[in-house]
C-alpha cells in the first residue's frame, strides 16, 4: 500500500499574490492550471515539483477577493514543507528581504522549524528535513512534510489516520504525531475552540496517497460503515471524499495518470485546461477566469481603486475597453462571456457592486423592485465616477475607446451616472435598465451616445422609455431597440451591441 500525502488543497483571494508567493518566493513550479472540476468558474492551481510528483503538491481554488476565512476545529491548520536543515537560515535572510510574516526559528519534535505566512494568511511551515522527491528544484522545499489537523475529537481522528497508512508517533503537549513511510501529520486537540469558516488563508482538504484505482476501491468499501463517501474523476488523479469524526475532509487520490497527462513535462503550468463536462462553454470560461502572470512575465499591477475590479485582455487587444456592470446577485466576472463575444479584441474591465442585499451583489440599495434609495444611488454614483477616474489614469486605459455596459441593476447604476456625473460616461449600452432617479437633474449630454435594449417580454419594460426618454431630453443620442426577449439576455444582445460599438468607436478613430 502507496501511504503519505499526496496533495493539500487551500483557498486564495488573490490569485496573483498566491502566485508571486508560491512561484516567486518559495520557488515551486506551478504545473498546472484548470477550471475547478466542482466548479468550473473556479480556476485551481497546481504547485509542486519539477514534475509535479504525488507528495510534493500545494493547490489553490481561486476564490477572488473572498475575504480571509477563519481556521477552526475540523480542519487542516498548518502545511509544513521539507527544506535542507542548513538552508534555513537562508529562508529567514529571504524572508525578512521580502517583508514576509515570520515566526522562528523554533524545535519541534526534534526538527528546526520556521513559520511563515502567506498573502492570505495561511501557516506555511519550513521544516529542516532532508525529503526526497523525484524531481527536486534549486532553492526550493523539495516535498510536503506534513500537515496539522485541529479536531476537538482527537483520539478518533487518530484511530481514522490509520486508514491511510499512519501509525502513532510521538506526543508533545496537546499535539499527537503521527507517521507514515514519508511524511507526518500532527493532530491538535482544541476542545471548546471555534469551528473554521472557509475563505482565504483556510486550506479545503489534505489528500492521501492511494497507489491506483483498485486500492482506492477498497478504501471505499472500508468505509462503508463510516458514513458518506464520494469518488470524482479529477483528469489527473481519481479521488475519493471522506469526513473524519471531528468533520474534517479528508481525500485519497491515486498516484496517476499525473499531472504529465496532457502536457510534457517541460511545459507544466503553461496551458489552461477546463473540464471535458464543461467544453461547450470553454470561451466563455476563459473569459470569466482571473488572469495572472509569473515570474519573468509582464504584468498589469493592480490598482488601489473604490471598487474590487478584475481585468480580462485578449490575445490580440484592439485599444478597446469594455467596463462592465452587473446585475443584482452578479459579480465582476458575470458579462465577460457575453462581453467577449460583443467584442473579441476589447480588454474587459468587470466591477462589482458594494451593496447587498441578502448576500447578493448589488450597486445600491433598493425598496422594491423599481422604488431605489436616492441616497445611495448618488453615494455610490459618485464613488464609481472616482473609479472610473483611477482606472483610467492607474491603468493607462483610453477615455475614447471606452464603453460602459450594464445589465438591469448595473444598467439603472450606469443610467445614475450618466445622469449625475455627465462626461465620466460617454458611450453606454443599458441592456434591460430603467429610470433610477426620481429627480433627474438638468445637465448636457449631449457629448454621450447610449443604446437602451429592452426586452418585449420584460416584465420591467413599460419603465423603459421613461429612462431613454429623459437621456434625449438632455442631448443624448440614444438608440433604442424593443428586442423579442424578457429580462434574460438574448443573441439579439450581442447583435445589436456589437454592431452599435463598430458604428459607434468608428466616429472617434
Amino acid at each position: 500500500m502507496t501511504n503519505g500525502i499526496h496533495h493539500v488543497t487551500g483557498i486564495t483571494s488573490n490569485v496573483q499574490a498566491n502566485v508571486d508567493f508560491y512561484v516567486g518566493f518559495l520557488g515551486l513550479r506551478l504545473v498546472k492550471r484548470t477550471g475547478g472540476y466542482a466548479d468550473a468558474e473556479q480556476l485551481h492551481l497546481v504547485y509542486g515539483d519539477g514534475l509535479g510528483s504525488p507528495g510534493s503538491l500545494l493547490t489553490f481554488l481561486v476564490w477572488e477577493a473572498a475575504g480571509r476565512g477563519r481556521t477552526g476545529i475540523g480542519q487542516v491548520s498548518e502545511v509544513a514543507l521539507a527544506v535542507p536543515p542548513a538552508s534555513l537560515g537562508d529562508w529567514i535572510t529571504k524572508a525578512l528581504a521580502a517583508n514576509i510574516p515570520l515566526d522562528g526559528p523554533s524545535r519541534e519534535f526534534g526538527e528546526p522549524v520556521l513559520r511563515l505566512k502567506d498573502p492570505d494568511g495561511l501557516i506555511v511551515k519550513l521544516v529542516g528535513v532532508d525529503m526526497a522527491t523525484p524531481a527536486p528544484l534549486s532553492n526550493a522545499p523539495t516535498r510536503l512534510r506534513g500537515v496539522t489537523l485541529l479536531t476537538d475529537k482527537a483520539i478518533e481522528t487518530a484511530s481514522f489516520l490509520t486508514l491511510f497508512g499512519y501509525t502513532e508517533d510521538r506526543r508533545s503537549g496537546v499535539t499527537q504525531r503521527m507517521g507514515s513511510d514519508t511524511d507526518i501529520v500532527d493532530i491538535r486537540e482544541v476542545s471548546g475552540f471555534v469551528p473554521s469558516v472557509s475563505g482565504g488563508g483556510v486550506p479545503d482538504h489534505v489528500a492521501f496517497r492511494a497507489r491506483d484505482i483498485d486500492e482506492l476501491r477498497s478504501m471505499r468499501l472500508s468505509l462503508k460503515s463510516h458514513g458518506p463517501t464520494e469518488v470524482h474523476d479529477r483528469k489527473y488523479f481519481v479521488s475519493l471524499y471522506v469526513r473524519d469524526p471531528a468533520g474534517i475532509l479528508m481525500e485519497y487520490a491515486t498516484d496517476g495518470p499525473g499531472m504529465t497527462i496532457d502536457e510534457a513535462p517541460a511545459e507544466l503550468g503553461q496551458t489552461l485546461f477546463l473540464p471535458p463536462h464543461d467544453a461547450d462553454r470553454a470561451e466563455d470560461l476563459r473569459a470569466m477566469l482571473p488572469q495572472f502572470a509569473l515570474p519573468g512575465e509582464e504584468r498589469f499591477p493592480a490598482r488601489d481603486l473604490p471598487f474590487i475590479h478584475r481585468f480580462n485582455r485578449p490575445q490580440n487587444p484592439d485599444g478597446t475597453t469594455l467596463v462592465l456592470l452587473h446585475g443584482t446577485g452578479g459579480n465582476e466576472a458575470d458579462l465577460m462571456p457575453i462581453a467577449r463575444r460583443i467584442a473579441p479584441h476589447s480588454a474587459l474591465l468587470g466591477v462589482r457592486g458594494r451593496a447587498t442585499e441578502e448576500g447578493t451583489n448589488r450597486w445600491f440599495r433598493r425598496l422594491d423592485s423599481t422604488t431605489f434609495d436616492q441616497q445611495d444611488i448618488r453615494g455610490e454614483a459618485e464613488a464609481f465616477a472616482a473609479f472610473v477616474e483611477g482606472a483610467v489614469a492607474g491603468y493607462g486605459l483610453d477615455p475614447d475607446k471606452l464603453v460602459f455596459l450594464g445589465y438591469s441593476n448595473g444598467a439603472n447604476m450606469l443610467a445614475a451616472v450618466l445622469q449625475l456625473h455627465p462626461g465620466v460616461v460617454r458611450c453606454a449600452i443599458l441592456l434591460r435598465g430603467i429610470q433610477p432617479l426620481e429627480k433627474p437633474p438638468a445637465v448636457d449630454l449631449s457629448d454621450t451616445s447610449v443604446l437602451v435594449l429592452t426586452g418585449h417580454d420584460d416584465a420591467f419594460a413599460r419603465n423603459a422609455p421613461a429612462l431613454a426618454d429623459a437621456l434625449m431630453a438632455h442631448g443624448a443620442r440614444v438608440d433604442s431597440l424593443e428586442l423579442t426577449a424578457n429580462h434574460e439576455l438574448v443573441a439579439a444582445d450581442v447583435t445589436e451591441s456589437t454592431e452599435w460599438i463598430r458604428r459607434k468607436l468608428s466616429v472617434h478613430r
